[in-house]
């Protein structure tokens, strides 16, 4: 029974932890970038665009479609080293708990 008890108490004291982890990475800001900096763009940690700054040099007619690609690479810059993140923050709060591999948090 005090196994039962001791779980119980230490399975809401991940999930108190788990919120805190989930509101930090919520708070976080990445910056991406494309093109060698000629585009950037700034998501939160729950990937929603904060800002995005574009070198006036890309503002001619020829260069639409170059644009809208250095766009979109920014974007998942931005977004690939959020996740990252992310996953190095939950990986120390669920260090010693034994996970299938690929399996992320939160579920």
């Amino acid at each position: 029974m005090r196994d039962i008890m001791g779980m119980m108490g230490k399975v809401k004291e991940m999930q108190s932890k788990m919120e805190k982890m989930q509101e930090e990475i919520a708070a976080l800001e990445i910056e991406g970038k494309s093109g060698g900096g000629l585009v950037t763009v700034v998501l939160t940690g729950k990937g929603e665009m904060r800002s995005i700054k574009i070198d006036p040099s890309l503002f001619k007619e020829d260069d639409v479609e170059i644009l809208e690609d250095l766009l979109v690479a920014a974007h998942k810059d931005a977004k690939d080293k959020g996740e990252a993140q992310a996953q190095q923050k939950m990986a120390a709060l669920t260090a010693g708990i034994p996970l299938p591999p690929g399996m992320k948090f939160p579920f």
